[in-house]
């Protein structure tokens, strides 16, 4: 290999033993130690290993069978290992802690306490650093979603108006408070689905997928909750939204939406006070059992 993905997972091939660990082929950058408490057994030269790269103590390049919690290029949730008058040590789970200076913080960081932040390399001193100030790290192109994509969410702040969230490690994006029907917090990695994208390129977010694709995932899980209690159901479009989502962790507007895909679907009846199963759903229901 001719350059080192530093902080990031890279194939290397052993080149020799010692009595230290092994060194791996870093191309350009000469031999890489992997110490001997991440060596797997029966490794030998010539083979390859997927090592993570990244500075010890002396920035030195040094690999790794761990696992760390964000390569470069991430956005995590990380806590304060440690504080000194340089700046903050995040545990990214690596022996040695990932460095926020003082001015790459929003506020002064305290040990103990959890931050979301971005991972880079430092343009000047080629280091693995985080930054609290993760706005600056946002992909600035157009977002290329569309109404009802699925998207991975990182939870990163509460607002007046909702959550503000990370979507797909690369823009930043809004959860309103009013679609928001369960306890999340900041850190929190959550599935969510594309509302819409604005001319400006903000993005507005769901935590439930809506239309066709909301009413037959609920529909079956109504569906199921009939099947387990007699076919019958309390709980109609016109049961108050705190009672619907106390039993079904969803809104009243998208309970009423996968009723009505069931209604139409003739798997249910719809009266004052119930819901129930029609006959031949109760039948469909005994059979698959």
């Amino acid at each position: 290999m001719s350059f080192i993905r530093l902080g990031d997972y890279n194939r290397m091939t052993v080149v020799r033993s010692v009595d230290f660990g092994i060194y791996l082929d870093g191309g350009d950058e000469g031999e890489v130690l992997l110490p001997a408490r991440y060596v797997p057994d029966g490794v030998k030269e010539g083979d390859e290993l997927d090592v993570f790269v990244y500075l010890d103590n002396e920035e030195r390049l040094v690999a790794t069978t761990q696992t760390p919690l964000a390569k470069v290029g991430d956005f995590a949730c990380l806590e304060v290992a440690w504080v000194n008058e340089y700046g903050a040590f995040l545990n990214w789970g690596l022996m040695k802690d990932l460095f926020c200076p003082f001015r790459e913080q929003k506020m002064r960081m305290e040990k103990g306490r959890r931050y979301i932040v971005h991972v880079h390399l430092d343009d000047e001193s080629y280091r693995i650093v985080a930054s609290a100030k993760v706005e600056h790290y946002f992909d600035t192109s157009f977002p290329p979603y569309k109404h009802g994509d699925e998207v991975e969410l990182l939870v990163w702040q509460k607002t007046e108006l909702g959550f503000k969230v990370i979507i797909d490690n690369r823009f930043s994006g809004l959860v309103y408070a009013n679609q928001v029907f369960r306890d999340i917090r900041m850190g929190d990695r959550l599935e969510g689905y594309i509302d819409a994208v604005r001319e400006d390129g903000k993005i507005d977010v769901m935590l439930q997928p809506t239309g066709r694709r909301m009413t037959k995932g609920l529909g079956d899980v109504i569906m199921e909750y009939l099947y387990a209690n007699g076919g019958v159901c309390y709980l109609t479009d016109k049961s108050p939204a705190e009672n619907i989502y106390q039993e079904f962790n969803v809104s009243k507007k998208n309970y009423k939406k996968a009723l009505g895909d069931l209604y139409k679907r003739r798997l249910i009846t719809i009266g004052d006070d119930c819901v129930r199963l029609v006959q031949e759903a109760k039948k469909h229901g005994r059979k698959s059992k």
